[in-house]
C-alpha cells in the first residue's frame, strides 16, 4: 500500500479540502419545497426575509435541472449530480463548460469512491482492493460494482456513464482526478484498517477524504488557466475546515451506523471526557459531551484563518462562489453545534432560509469576511468561561476576527446573519399565509411540467 507523505509545505502538525467535502453539506431540493410549503409556515412568519432567497434558489435549482446535456452519458452524470447535491449542482453550472465538465467527473468519481468506503456491509478484503484500484477502473466503460443504497446505488450500478464522460475530458483534467483518486482511495484504505486514535491520525484521515479533494479542486482550476496553482497547505486546510465540520455534526448518524459505526472523532480527544465514544450520546454524560463537542470545534477552527487566505487570492468570480458558499456553511454550522447537546439527540443545522440567503448574498470576498466574522461572533457568544478549552476557543474566535477586521472590507455593511429582522405586522403575515400555498401550488404544477 502506498504511503502518502506531507507535502512540503505542510507542518509538521500536519499528516498527509472541494470546497464542498464527499461528506456535503447539502441542500435538496425537496428540503426547499417543504420550507415554502405549509409544513414549515412557521420558518416564514418567523423569518419573513428567507421567502425571497428561498424562492429565488427553487427557480434557479430549476433552471440549472432544464440545463442537462443531450448525450445519454453526460445526461446522466448532471442527473446524478442534481440528486446527490442540488446546491453543489447549482453553483457548479457558473463554472466555464470544460471545467464545469472536469468539476462534475471529479464530484462524482468521489462520490462512487467515497459510497464504497461508507458501505459498512463490504467485507475488509473485497473493499481495500476496490478502493486502491478505483483510479483504474474510472478509465473502464465496463466496470461498476454494486453497493450503497438509493441514488448512490444507481450511481455504482450504472457507473459506466462516469468513465464515458470521464475519457471525454482534456488529458490535464483526466490526470489531476487519477491522481487525486489514486491517493484518496490508498487513504480510505489505509483507514479501514486503522482506528483514529491521535490528532494527527484524525488530520491524516481528513487529508484523505476532503483535503486531497481542495487540492484536486486546485490543480483543475490551475488547469483552466482561471486561477494560479493554490499552495498544497492552503488547499488542504479548505477541506480540513469543510470535513471536520461534518464529522463534529454528523456524529450520531455515525455511531447509530448499521452494521458497524463509523468512529471519525479522534480518541485523543474524546478519551479525555468518556471511555467510550459511544457513550457521548446517553443522557447522563450530557456536560462531557458538550465539553468534548466544544473541544472538536474547537480544533476545527484552527483552519478558519487559511480558508479565508485561500478564497482571498481567487480572481474567477463563479470559482470564489463555488469554493465560498460551502465555507461559509461550515463556520455557520461550527457556530451551530457549538455547546449545543442536540448534535447528539439529532440534526443540528443551519435553517434552510438562512442557506439561502447564504447562496444569494455570497459574491465577494467581502461577503465572505462579513460571514466569517458574524458566525464567529455567534459561536463567541456561547463560550462558557467554565469550558475546559474556553481560553483556546477565544483565542482562535478572536484571530478570526482580527483577520475580518484587517481586511478592511467590514464596514458599511447589512448583516443578515446577526441582525434582528424586524417585527412584520399582522397583516402582512396573513398575506404571507395566504400566499404561501398559491406559491407552492404553482411550483409543484411547474415541477410536473418540466
Amino acid at each position: 500500500m502506498n504511503n502518502e507523505r506531507v507535502p512540503s509545505s505542510l507542518p509538521p502538525s500536519l499528516h498527509p479540502c472541494l470546497f464542498e467535502p464527499i461528506r456535503s453539506i447539502r441542500f435538496e431540493d425537496s428540503e426547499l419545497e417543504k420550507e415554502i410549503g405549509m409544513g414549515s409556515m412557521g420558518a416564514i412568519v418567523k423569518h419573513p426575509g428567507d421567502l425571497y432567497p428561498l424562492l429565488k434558489l427553487k427557480f434557479a435549482v430549476r433552471q440549472a435541472e432544464k440545463q442537462i446535456p443531450s448525450q445519454p452519458h453526460w445526461a446522466f452524470c448532471y442527473s446524478m449530480l442534481h440528486k446527490v447535491s442540488r446546491s453543489f449542482s447549482l453553483v457548479i453550472q457558473q463554472l466555464c463548460p470544460d471545467l464545469r465538465n472536469a468539476v462534475c467527473i471529479f464530484y462524482l468519481v468521489l462520490r462512487a469512491l467515497d459510497t464504497v468506503e461508507d458501505d459498512t456491509a463490504i467485507a475488509t478484503d473485497v473493499k481495500v482492493p476496490i478502493l486502491i484500484a478505483f483510479h483504474r477502473h474510472i478509465y473502464d466503460r465496463d466496470w461498476h460494482f454494486s453497493c450503497g443504497t438509493k441514488e448512490y446505488k444507481v450511481l455504482m450500478d450504472q457507473f459506466h456513464h462516469v468513465s464515458t464522460a470521464f475519457l471525454e475530458l482534456e488529458k490535464n483534467y483526466q490526470e489531476a482526478i487519477e491522481d487525486i483518486t489514486k491517493r484518496m482511495g490508498a487513504g480510505m484504505a489505509k483507514f479501514i484498517c486503522k482506528e483514529v486514535e491521535t490528532v494527527d491520525d484524525y488530520d491524516e484521515y481528513c487529508h484523505y477524504v476532503a483535503g486531497l479533494v481542495g487540492l484536486g479542486l486546485s490543480k483543475l482550476f490551475h488547469a483552466s488557466g482561471s486561477e494560479d496553482l493554490a499552495s498544497d497547505y492552503l488547499s488542504n486546510s479548505m477541506g480540513l475546515f469543510l470535513q471536520k465540520t461534518n464529522i463534529i455534526r454528523d456524529y450520531l448518524e455515525d455511531i447509530n451506523e448499521i452494521p458497524k459505526s463509523r468512529m471519525f472523532w479522534p480518541r485523543q480527544i474524546w478519551s479525555k471526557y468518556v471511555n467510550k465514544l459511544e457513550d457521548l450520546k446517553y443522557e447522563e454524560n450530557s456536560v462531557k459531551a458538550v465539553q468534548c463537542l466544544n473541544d472538536m470545534v474547537t480544533n476545527a477552527l484552527l483552519h478558519a484563518e487559511d480558508c479565508l487566505k485561500y478564497m482571498s487570492a481567487l480572481r474567477d468570480p463563479a470559482i470564489f462562489r463555488f469554493c465560498a458558499i460551502p465555507q461559509i456553511m461550515a463556520i455557520g454550522t461550527l457556530a451551530l453545534c457549538y455547546n449545543n447537546v442536540e448534535v447528539f439527540r439529532g440534526v443540528v443545522k443551519m435553517r434552510r432560509g438562512l442557506t439561502a440567503k447564504v447562496i444569494d448574498r455570497t459574491k465577494t470576498i467581502a461577503d465572505v469576511y462579513g460571514a466569517f466574522f458574524d458566525f464567529s461572533c455567534m459561536l463567541k457568544s456561547k463560550v462558557d468561561k467554565n469550558d475546559p478549552n474556553a481560553t483556546k476557543t477565544l483565542s482562535r474566535l478572536e484571530a478570526i476576527e482580527k483577520n475580518c477586521k484587517e481586511s478592511g472590507l467590514l464596514t458599511r455593511r447589512k448583516s443578515y446573519i446577526l441582525k434582528n429582522e424586524r417585527t412584520y405586522s399582522s397583516t402582512l403575515i396573513l398575506i404571507l399565509i395566504i400566499l404561501l400555498p398559491l406559491i407552492f401550488a404553482y411550483l409543484s404544477a411547474n415541477r410536473q411540467n418540466i
